[in-house]
Order: structure tokens, then C-alpha cells, then sequence
């Protein structure tokens, strides 16, 4: 246990996003599920603030508090995989990066995120899009059971035989039932993938979304790919003179067989004269760590989200206004695919409720200096109040900024009322209330 009069204690209560600066009595470095309780208990207890971190990447900084206590999985990292069962059971402190290195070994994987530093548990509760999600569906689709700590302290089994509501609640329903502090996945075979990203000029920006649109909409679905813009890293293979240029790029994820892979990524390398690109067969977990540096710790974050069921001509205006200006080369706009696999889940099956949805689309802003913050937040605000007419009403919880709790009703769509109907039975009191919190 940390508190403010220990050494270390401005690192413990340090999270991903420099903008949030709160200060816990307490951060509890828990060992196992045991110390989350005890954690839960006090906290109850006491009627102080519990916030639980994970991976501690929340854009909004749910992983910490102001007067509250924190219970830091961070150290509740490990990964044990069943082959011959193809699942695997990870502590809710783990990483993407810790998943795929256990579950790779094996020639295996479930969807994750874009970056491997990010924690599995709050990308898996908030639904879990990532490379692979077309042809595997989300990480909540593929999650099988969670061990749980309620509100009451007690430590209870989520699957379809125990508690089969709390399981439904947690795919996609956030933080919001409880601490979770070991999750079991279903695998699938993936170990070589063959992709990367591609970098195209501005002026083409306009046909790669626009062919993007077309080749995504009838392309086999262990093509994971999603357009991007973004400020050209010093990369070896992006020209010199093109370095800290804003391009729009085109990321691939070919998980398909190996030998078929180039010509799955031809048709999106052939949208536009490419600037540069760096797609060949690598292992699964190198493309999910491709990006991490561009996400160190200790940036600004400010970010905006929507679901979109089409990218429409009025749409691909808004982002070609926008998306160029993006400010500095750790922001990005995403435009990532949830069709397929996705679609084969129906929009109560689980909490995540836009199974109609095509596209999910991130506005990240993320800058190193604080003096930006103004503008940096109103590119992303700008960029936000022009796409959102052309979007569906709600967005990615995962996605979601400090200032869309408002939002939270319509990010559930037609699971809202179940899931408060839930919410009430598991944590009446709203324990769990640092999230994008469903109130009971």
C-alpha cells in the first residue's frame, strides 16, 4: 500500500494520460483476487472512491481517483494457456502484449487492441475491437468466464453457468459490475500474419477512403484493415524528406493463409501511389506492438468516438476536412472495420449494442505538451461536431472522453435498461461508479 507520505508515491498514483492528476489516499499493489476484496471492503467501508486499474490507458483516467483508493492490478499479470482446449486464462492486470507473447507461443490468438500496452481488462470490457476482430469477433465475444469482485467484497464466477447475467453485463458493459480480476478467452489460430501499415499522399486521401469504403464491404474477413491519418514517424522506409508530414495510411492485418496474403493487401497498396510501407509476414504480436512508441506514457489524451453504419460521401467530407490537420505525430484518426464476425452477434446477444454498426471511429488526440492543450482539444472537438451528423447517436465506450457521460444511455441503445436492471442487483450503490457509469 502507497499513500502520499511513502516514497514512489507521484509514480504509483501516476496513470497514461498526463491530463489527469488526482491523488488517492491510497494505491494497493494487489497480489491476487483476495487483496481486490479487501481493497472493495475498505473502500465500502470507509465510503471512500475505489477505482480499479488494469493496464491504466482510460483516456479519462479512470484508473485513479481524488481521496479515493486505487486497486493496481498492474502486478496481476499472468497468463495460462490451454492448448488442447484453445482458451486461456489471464490475471486482469495483463497486457496485450503479455497475452500475445503466452498465447503466440502456442500459434494462437483472440482479438486485442492496436496497442499491446494496453490493458486487457478494460479493452475487454468495453467490448474489444482490435486486428483481428472481422474474422474473430471482439474480445468480449470471445471472452468465456471472468472471476469476479463485487461490490460486497464477495469473489464470484461470471460464465454461462454461473451468473450468466454478470457475464452478458460484462461483455461490453465496462466497469460497472465489478472488479475483475481473471479472464478466460476462447483462441483461435493465428501466429504469422502478413501486413503493415502503407502511407499514401493527402491529395489521395479522398480515393483510398472512398476505395477503402468498397474493398472492406465484400473482403474476406481475416482482412483486418483500417485508414488512418497521420503524421509520418522518422521511419526508414517513409522517405526523409516525407518525415513529420501528414499522410493518410492504410494499416493491414492479413490473417488468413500466409501464401495468400499479398495478394489480399494488393487491392488497398493499389488505391493510391504509395509514399512508403512497411507490409510482409510478421508474428501477430509484432503488428500489435508496431505503434506502441508513438503511445508512451505520460501524454495528454483527449479523445471523441461514433459508431458508423456508412461511410458516406458526406462522411469521407468531413474526416478529408479534418483529418489532415491532425496536430502532432502521437494523434490519429482510426477508422476501424466491425463488420463480419462482429455482425454474426446479435445486439442483445451481449451489452455491446451496435452489432449494425460498420465502422468505429476514434478521433484520438494525444500531444506531449501541456501548453497545446486547448488547441489540440478543440482539433479533436471540431473534428468530432463535423462527423457526428453523418454517425450513429452513440460510440465505443472505450473511445469516450471525461465529458461523454451523457452519452452513456445511447452507447447501449436498446441493453441500457437491462443493464441497469443488472447494475441494481450486483452493485445497488453504485460502488463502481468511476466508469461510463450505467447509475442503478
Amino acid at each position: 500500500m502507497i499513500t502520499p507520505a511513502d516514497p514512489g508515491y507521484d509514480e504509483a498514483r501516476r496513470v497514461h494520460n498526463a491530463m489527469i492528476d488526482l491523488h488517492p489516499q491510497a494505491v494497493v499493489r494487489c497480489a491476487n483476487a483476495g487483496d481486490v476484496a479487501a481493497v472493495v471492503d475498505f473502500a465500502r467501508g470507509a465510503s471512500l472512491d475505489v477505482a480499479v486499474r488494469g493496464g491504466g490507458h482510460s483516456v479519462p483516467g479512470f484508473g485513479t481517483c481524488e481521496g479515493g483508493v486505487v486497486a493496481d492490478l498492474s502486478a496481476m499479470r499472468g497468463v495460462r494457456v490451454d492448448a488442447e482446449r484453445s482458451t486461456a486464462r489471464a490475471e486482469g492486470g495483463a497486457t496485450w502484449g503479455d497475452f500475445n507473447a503466452a498465447a503466440h507461443a502456442y500459434g494462437l490468438a483472440t482479438t486485442g487492441g492496436i496497442i499491446s500496452t494496453t490493458g486487457i481488462g478494460g479493452l475487454t470490457l468495453g467490448g474489444g475491437i482490435g486486428y483481428l476482430a472481422r474474422g474473430l469477433g471482439l474480445s468480449c465475444d470471445n471472452l468465456i468466464s471472468a472471476d469476479v469482485v463485487l461490490a460486497s467484497g464477495e469473489i464470484v464466477v461470471a460464465d454461462e453457468h454461473h451468473n450468466p447475467d454478470l457475464l452478458w453485463a460484462l461483455r461490453g458493459g465496462g466497469g460497472n459490475f465489478g472488479a475483475v480480476t481473471s479472464f478466460e478467452y476462447r483462441l483461435s489460430p493465428v501466429r504469422e500474419i502478413y501486413g503493415g501499415p502503407i502511407f499514401f499522399d493527402l491529395e489521395h486521401a479522398g480515393e483510398v477512403l472512398r476505395g477503402f469504403r468498397e474493398l472492406i464491404a465484400d473482403a474476406p474477413e481475416q482482412l483486418g484493415a483500417f485508414p488512418a491519418f497521420q503524421i509520418a514517424p522518422p521511419l526508414p522506409f517513409i522517405p526523409e524528406e516525407r518525415h513529420g508530414v501528414p499522410h493518410i495510411a492504410v494499416v493491414t492485418c492479413w490473417a488468413g493463409p500466409l501464401e495468400d496474403g499479398p495478394a489480399a493487401v494488393a487491392g488497398l497498396r493499389d488505391l493510391a501511389p504509395v509514399v512508403g510501407e512497411h507490409v510482409g509476414p510478421m508474428p501477430y504480436p509484432a503488428l500489435n506492438a508496431a505503434f506502441d512508441a508513438l503511445v508512451p506514457p505520460g501524454l495528454q489524451h483527449y479523445w471523441k468516438a461514433n459508431f458508423v453504419t456508412e461511410l458516406t460521401d458526406e462522411m469521407i467530407e468531413a474526416h478529408l476536412q479534418h483529418g489532415p490537420r491532425v496536430p502532432v505525430v502521437n494523434s490519429t484518426v482510426h477508422i476501424y472495420p466491425i463488420d463480419g464476425a462482429c455482425h454474426r452477434v446479435g445486439p442483445d446477444e451481449t451489452a455491446f449494442a451496435y452489432r449494425d454498426a460498420n465502422f468505429a471511429t476514434v478521433i484520438a488526440g494525444m500531444w506531449p505538451d501541456p501548453a497545446d492543450n486547448e488547441a489540440n482539444i478543440a482539433w479533436v472537438r471540431d473534428y468530432y461536431a463535423a462527423t457526428a451528423p453523418h454517425s450513429a447517436e452513440g460510440g465505443y465506450i472505450n473511445f469516450m472522453a471525461s465529458d461523454d457521460q451523457g452519452r452513456v444511455k445511447a452507447n447501449y441503445r436498446q441493453n441500457y435498461e437491462r443493464l441497469r436492471s443488472i447494475k441494481r442487483h450486483y452493485d445497488p450503490d453504485n460502488t463502481f461508479h468511476l466508469n461510463q457509469n450505467i447509475t442503478p
